[in-house]
């Protein structure tokens, strides 16, 4: 693939490679795909009524994973992006996602991505997302991702999800819907600074017998960004669910935790944490007092909590 260096590094940094992986991909540059590959057990296709891909995994198909990283590089474009993952019975796969925006001009950039998951009874998907910008130019760099997830019988959803550093502004939405005995797990890691703002919403139906789910946040808010972490659990069925807002707030930035919990039967537990604080003068102290500057001590205690 024949990549800028800038492209180069966004893809690094979302997807660990800006070489061609093995299996099944689809790498996109400013709104076109560059490259894209199928294999015996997972069929990657484009949409034909709007841009994006249908992403077809057989039932039954081990241990394989999909590549379908963005790099936007090009100032002023904004585009819309719909992908479908259909996950058929028994199957146990990887899917690595994530948008790097590089602006050096004076307007916004803007990537709006659209991500629907069926997945199968008795599958395990995990699905890796991370977010990332930088560029010298005045223009935004604005990711906002949606995720619809729908588990069947008996499945099994990690999503870890993780905004690096860069993006002016992100809302993510995320929302699910699980059947009997189905789990979905969130990992969310974010950090802000300057005046970046970025909010998480999540809606998660626990319709099925004995559904789980675990909805863990960790954030950093520096300068004067804002943030805002909302977390609805509906207990429609005899299940677990459980929702965690830890953030360190530093300088004037602001963190709102915005818990919602509704029980619909007396066989729903639902718990919901929020700690949001600054750093330990504690910690700082003992760092410094093994030879480390204070910035490098905030760095240390930063890069071990978002871990």
């Amino acid at each position: 693939m024949e990549l800028t260096d800038e492209e180069k590094q966004i893809f690094c940094e979302v997807a660990g490679t800006f070489e061609i992986p093995a299996g099944a991909y689809n790498f996109r540059v400013n709104g076109k795909s560059i490259g894209r590959n199928s294999t015996n057990n997972i069929d990657v296709k484009p949409k034909k009524d709007k841009s994006g891909l249908d992403i077809y995994i057989k039932a039954g198909t081990k241990n394989e994973q999909v590549h379908i990283p963005v790099a936007i590089s090009a100032t002023g474009l904004k585009e819309a992006v719909y992908n479908d993952f259909h996950i058929g019975d028994n199957a146990d796969v990887v899917i690595i996602a994530g948008c790097g925006i590089y602006n050096c001009g004076p307007s916004d950039s803007v990537h709006d991505g659209i991500h629907r998951f069926y997945v199968g009874k008795n599958s395990k998907v995990k699905y890796i997302e991370k977010h990332y910008g930088f560029g010298p130019g005045k223009g935004g760099k604005i990711l906002n991702p949606t995720t619809e997830v729908n588990l069947g019988k008996n499945s099994i959803a990690t999503l870890e999800l993780e905004q690096i550093k860069g993006v002016d502004s992100t809302i993510r939405k995320t929302t699910a819907v699980l059947e009997n005995y189905a789990k979905l797990f969130v990992k969310e890691r974010l950090m802000t600074h300057g005046r970046q703002t970025a909010e998480s919403i999540y809606e998660v139906e626990l319709n099925g017998t004995d559904s789980t789910t675990d909805i863990v946040s960790r954030s950093i808010a520096q300068d004067y960004s804002k943030q805002t972490f909302k977390a609805t659990i509906i207990g429609n069925n005899k299940c677990r669910g459980h929702s965690e807002c830890d953030a360190i707030l530093m300088d004037q930035a602001e963190v709102h935790a915005i818990p919602a919990l509704d029980a619909k039967t007396k066989d729903a537990e639902l718990i919901h944490e929020a700690a949001i604080g600054k750093i330990a003068s504690t910690q700082l102290t003992k760092l410094m007092t093994l030879g480390l500057t204070r910035a490098e001590a905030e760095s240390r205690i930063i890069n071990g909590f978002l871990k």
